[in-house]
């Protein structure tokens, strides 16, 4: 087996179509030996696609696809799929959907805080779903809503053929402001391509230039250099909880500043930091880093095998903020920054 199994997570609202795409997913070819972990049978439509029950929690899908219940413990059902690998079973990739109110900041934490889980498995991408019939209503009363929207990878909006098309577009709008770097993708009927859900990660470290700019956020408006974040006054007073900062620098970083600023954000301000992303430049390194954060928890950084062709040598960080300024963020960095050049030059004198 070659490196940790991709986990994708599929959120969204209740009656966000998340059946309806996943039984148009399992029925694509990137698709096939998936395990696919569901929190509860009842409430999903995929018996079309079960074939035999192995047994009371696991059933075979004719896509070559397994599909396991999850009840109540993310962790055990992993742990299912991986012994059944043990016996043979192949599995390439796992899909876990979650509950249409579940926040899935637990389910990103499960992953990266077990030690022996993130041996096997990495997380891939949250892949969310939004109805764009209900979704302005389901954004202004739903937190959790907003909150599956702002850790998104990748955003599908469902239903746009049943939508005006100012509706969709005002949505989206609002949408790319709670997260501009997932790409919006409409889907009608779950018809989207596996290959633009998957691989929303920047693990496969070959560095393919199009999956790191995407991850990064290269689909976001370009031109906001360092010190510049998105802000949109006009937007629905409880989105402004949550807003997006993206910083660039054009001078290689020092990851000692860089690495003692996000430990002091995470332990003093972690339940306020939903996602960070950042693609590095950093003194010393020829590599491009990434680094990957969820509220207190970071991933180990990653180093890429090269600079993605037609990706500038440049640091980029996009932090999804909750009840946090902004400017916060972005002057603690600076003083951080700061100190270790400031060192750096007494060390060398």
């Amino acid at each position: 087996m070659s490196g940790p199994i991709p986990v994708t997570i599929l959120t969204g609202f209740l009656g966000a179509g998340k059946t309806t795409l996943l039984n148009a997913l399992l029925k694509q070819p990137e698709m096939a030996n998936t395990a696919v972990l569901i929190n509860e049978f009842g409430e999903i439509g995929l018996d079309h696609l079960l074939v035999e029950r192995l047994d009371g929690d696991t059933v075979l899908l004719n896509a070559g696809c397994l599909c396991c219940t999850i009840r109540g413990d993310l962790l055990t059902a992993l742990d299912g799929v991986w012994d059944r690998m043990l016996v043979g079973q192949a599995v390439a990739r796992v899909v876990v959907e979650t509950t249409g109110l579940a926040d899935p900041a637990p389910i990103l934490h499960t992953l990266m805080a077990d030690p022996r889980l993130a041996r096997r498995f990495v997380l891939d991408g949250v892949v969310t779903l939004v109805d764009a019939a209900t979704g302005m209503a389901t954004l202004d009363t739903q937190p959790e809503a907003l909150r599956q929207a702002a850790v998104a990878d990748r955003i599908v909006l469902t239903k746009t053929d049943l939508v005006p098309p100012a509706q969709v577009a005002a949505l989206q709008d609002r949408l790319a402001a709670l997260n501009p770097v997932a790409p919006i993708l409409a889907a009608i009927a779950g018809d989207v391509p596996a290959a633009r859900l998957l691989d929303a990660g920047p693990y496969d470290t070959s560095a393919k230039a199009p999956a790191v700019a995407t991850w990064i956020g290269a689909a976001a408006p370009h031109g906001h250099h360092h010190g510049h974040h998105h802000h949109h006054h006009d937007r629905n007073r409880h989105d402004s909880s949550i807003q997006a900062l993206c910083l660039e620098f054009d001078e290689p970083l020092p990851w000692s500043g860089l690495a003692g600023w996000l430990e002091m954000l995470a332990m003093t301000r972690g339940a306020s930091v939903l996602r960070v992303k950042g693609l590095l430049d950093l003194q010393g390194e020829d590599r491009p880093v990434v680094i990957h954060g969820v509220q207190h928890l970071f991933h180990p950084p990653i180093r890429l095998a090269a600079w993605p062709e037609g990706t500038p040598r440049r640091s980029r960080l996009v932090f999804i903020l909750r009840q946090l300024e902004p400017d916060v963020v972005r002057n603690g960095l600076d003083a951080f920054l700061r100190a270790a050049r400031d060192e750096a030059a007494l060390g060398a004198g």
